[in-house]
């Protein structure tokens, strides 16, 4: 005898009432002992978890925008070396296993790794990568191989460069990339032309993250002087602080919201708080969320709303 949630009896037999079967079942489980038929419902109803072990231990990992790629992503080895290697992983459909579809080599580990943010396929299969300087792939899975398309370096009368600890892909204009370093300042680079567009300093200590607002003018950047800034390329000879610490920690990470221009979130280092600001009103967070009992380092909006996981 089975009961529904209000302890109701609905019959012997929950598969079929009164003769008629019920739709939300598969075919042919009238025709099966009940218990296993529970068990097949269960198991097409359920979900898959895929693995994939790496031969390096891990750090950078960027997922693919790409519709007619689907479930592909590149890794980025942290060895202790200059050689590091970048894994471009895809999921099999005809085993259903994460495969390793491509590996080369990378200067430094990759402090980010980033798809070239386009959905449809309409441009260059490029891949964005970041640690001594800005790297541009430019990936062919069909030949099975990668090729560097640039070299973008800060700082081009100098043979050494300051490390970028992160870069951003501006979405709706994919010919804009702006990377952070700690030499203070922030570059916004025109991909086509492989030069840069804006330069400037933007905080008096290092540069942690830099993530650019919805739209081609607005981008974010946290610093190690304990600030969120705001900019704008249309006038970079100005800044606004969004917040400052009143201890002065250091903020290691800012993400805007791409539903709209006005919430950021960011996190301050050894921190278990993510602090969700807004624009229009400066100075305080409207949000502080403490889910964590360890300190946070990574955030992301959810796409297409104004909620905000963090992981640890």
């Amino acid at each position: 005898m089975i009961n529904d949630v209000n302890g109701q009896q609905v019959g012997q037999n929950h598969a079929q009432t009164n003769g008629v079967a019920d739709p939300a079942l598969p075919p042919n489980i009238y025709q099966q002992p009940m218990e296993a038929a529970i068990m097949e419902a269960r198991q097409q109803t359920q979900c898959h978890i895929y693995n994939y072990e790496s031969q390096w231990r891990c750090y950078a990992m960027g997922y693919s925008w790409r519709a007619d790629m689907p479930f592909r992503f590149a890794l980025g080895s942290f060895i202790e070396d200059k050689v590091n290697k970048v894994e471009i992983v895809q999921l099999s459909t005809a085993n259903h296993k994460f495969i390793q579809r491509q590996v080369f080599d990378h200067q430094y580990p990759p402090t980010k790794i980033m798809w070239i943010p386009d959905r449809e396929g309409h441009r260059h299969d490029l891949l964005a990568t970041s640690g001594e300087h800005l790297r541009i792939w430019k990936v062919d899975m069909e030949n099975g191989r990668t090729d560097i398309r640039a070299e973008l370096k800060n700082i081009k009368q100098s043979e050494y460069a300051s490390p970028l600890p992160s870069f951003d892909w501006n979405i709706d204009n994919p010919n804009v990339l702006g990377t952070c370093s700690i030499d203070t300042t922030c570059t916004i680079w025109d991909l086509e032309k492989e030069t840069i567009k804006a330069q400037l300093i933007a905080h008096d200590k290092e540069v942690y993250d830099i993530s650019f607002a919805a739209g081609v003018d607005c981008f974010a950047s946290a610093g190690a002087d304990g600030s969120i800034r705001q900019f704008d390329m249309r006038n970079l000879e100005h800044s606004t602080i969004v917040y400052e610490s009143k201890e002065q920690a250091p903020f290691v990470r800012v993400a805007w919201n791409r539903s709209t221009t006005c919430y950021l979130a960011c996190i301050m280092m050894n921190s278990n708080k993510v602090l969700i600001m807004d624009i229009r009103y400066p100075v305080s967070p409207i949000l502080e969320l403490n889910g964590h009992g360890d300190f946070v380092n990574s955030i992301a909006w959810a796409p297409n709303s104004r909620y905000v996981p963090a992981k640890r």
